[in-house]
């Protein structure tokens, strides 16, 4: 009877184990999919998308599908969504779950969904990115970006920044100024998809295996989108 008692334990741990890891599969894909959705919808508008020579000189790029906004007074922000970095050889990555948080102080009230892309022009910001976390206009400077079919649209002072930063809110698009955002690696999110202990280095060295389609598709759009 113990023996009996001790192996159902164990088959009833096994299920719930493959139940989460399952669940949590397709949270990621729903997130994969979001994010592809949002890059293919901007860069598909016309005169409005970002410019391409910028995304093909690129270090990174971030979608963050869906930003919630809220707040009275004090308010914050929250999105989920994907980061891919350039390789070596010029290709793009596979891609990392990350986080999008912040805060803001002033007269403010309701709830608003915004959908957030970060374009990463050097190296540095992507080398911060790989550590953990960092924050917009503390760790690396950033600006809202240029929209249309050049990047000489660009003042200045944006070409100083080393992130360009886009949000998309009610159907309008547009540079967004973002600074005092944190951006993180989500650890939990690459490990339900990638296996456990990957770290976003090892994702954006090539270090991984059986990558879902939906992560594969996001992949393969960016290298439309920024192809020469």
């Amino acid at each position: 009877m113990p023996m009996r008692r001790t192996l159902l334990t164990f088959t009833l741990a096994l299920f719930a184990t493959i139940a989460l890891t399952a669940s949590a599969g397709e949270r990621e894909n729903k997130r994969a999919e979001n994010a592809l959705r949002v890059l293919s919808e901007v860069m598909q508008a016309p005169d409005k998308a970002i410019p391409r020579d910028l995304l093909q000189n690129a270090q990174a790029i971030a979608v963050i599908p869906d930003v919630i906004k809220a707040g009275f007074v004090l308010g914050g922000r929250h999105g989920e969504g994907l980061i891919a970095v350039k390789t070596r050889d010029g290709t793009w990555s596979n891609p990392s779950f990350i986080s999008l948080t912040g805060g803001s102080v002033g007269f403010q009230a309701g709830v608003s969904s915004t959908d957030v892309i970060l374009v990463f022009r050097t190296q540095r910001g992507v080398e911060s990115i790989v550590h953990g976390k960092f924050t917009l206009g503390a760790d690396a400077s950033a600006a809202a970006g240029p929209v249309g079919r050049s990047a000489q649209a660009a003042t200045d002072a944006q070409l100083k920044a080393e992130i360009y930063s886009y949000s998309r809110a009610r159907g309008l698009f547009a540079g967004a100024a973002l600074d005092g955002s944190a951006l993180t690696i989500d650890n939990g999110a690459n490990q339900a998809v990638y296996g456990e202990g990957v770290t976003a280095r090892r994702i954006f060295e090539g270090g991984v295996g059986n990558v879902p389609n939906a992560v594969v598709d996001f992949r393969d759009r960016l290298e439309e989108y920024t192809s020469k």
